[in-house]
């Protein structure tokens, strides 16, 4: 559940008035999948999640096919503070732990609706109770199904870290890091690459991300915030700067990016055209309150700039 409340200002140790509050079903899995769907995409979104869950009631107000794996635990709350400059900070709760017989049972859940997927994304943290390397053993499973299948992984920290050891042999397709995840994979350092792209410098950001591809990733999709995004292939790097928007929140821009970027993908756009639509969908999902996804409707591609570099 994503809770998004909305305050003046947010000062450490003093009382904050909420001016808004919204309640909705997110975590980074079914935002790419919500952005889809408004797409006109058909999309599953997989959720370890009991049927008695609030979550299950407020996920079916969505349009998008929503495949439950029952767990005991509860389904955890995110807590997004948003003040009137858009600043945002995040508490995030533990995700529920999963046993031995509900990780499998996720696994089962992936197997038997991944064969005749064009792409599976695989994204947000690991529960407790299972290896920070299964999105490793994830890849590995989806290609013994559906060995055409695009896979993409969006996830941070220990389950980041563990993609990038295996990347010999369970590098996913895609890989869409920001710049403080691209720098904790590669050694490098995130708030100099952010800098760096911010002052239209990209050349850290692709020579950070060819590692990867050299490794065994087809594209890298690093997002860079209110400076676009960079895409990264085998056949060469772009960048893409933003359309001019209003932000309000940045929680789900990422995820709308990949999602973008993933429909451009399999409509079989050209990089270019597939990293446009990406820095479109996130800039979008910025402009709007809360979890905001948006429509085709509301994304500006006109106004978003991509060039070589």
């Amino acid at each position: 559940m994503d809770v998004t409340v909305n305050v003046p200002v947010l000062k450490r140790g003093e009382v904050a008035r909420i001016s808004q509050t919204r309640k909705e079903a997110g975590g980074k899995g079914v935002n790419v999948a919500h952005a889809c769907a408004k797409a006109g995409i058909r999309t599953i979104a997989i959720a370890p999640c009991a049927p008695s869950d609030p979550f299950a009631d407020v996920i079916r107000e969505l349009p998008v096919q929503f495949h439950p794996v029952a767990i005991a635990a509860s389904v955890r709350t995110n807590t997004a503070i948003v003040e009137d400059d858009a600043t945002t900070t995040k508490i995030n709760e533990p995700g529920a732990r999963l046993c031995d017989d509900e990780k499998a049972a996720v696994e089962s859940a992936i197997d038997s609706v991944v064969a005749d997927a064009e792409a599976v994304v695989l994204a947000g943290s690991l529960p407790p109770g299972v290896p920070t390397d299964w999105y490793a053993d994830l890849v590995e499973r989806i290609r013994r199904v559906n060995a055409g299948a695009l896979v993409a992984v969006d996830t941070s920290d220990a389950p980041l870290q563990a993609i990038g050891e295996r990347l010999d042999t369970s590098a996913p397709d895609v890989l869409k890091p920001n710049a403080f995840e691209l720098a904790r994979l590669t050694g490098g350092d995130g708030s100099a690459l952010e800098r760096s792209a911010s002052e239209g410098d990209y050349a850290a950001i692709v020579s950070a991300a060819q590692k990867l591809i050299d490794h065994g990733v087809n594209e890298v999709l690093v997002t860079l915030g209110g400076a676009g995004a960079c895409l990264v292939t085998r056949a060469g790097a772009w960048a893409a700067t933003p359309p001019p928007v209003t932000v309000l929140s940045t929680v789900g821009a990422g995820d709308s990016s990949l999602a973008g970027y993933l429909m451009a993908r399999i409509a079989g756009d050209e990089p270019a055209e597939c990293l446009r639509r990406a820095v479109a969908y996130g800039s979008a999902a910025a402009s709007l309150p809360g979890t905001g996804i948006p429509s085709p409707s509301d994304i500006d591609l006109e106004h978003t700039h991509v060039f070589p570099v």
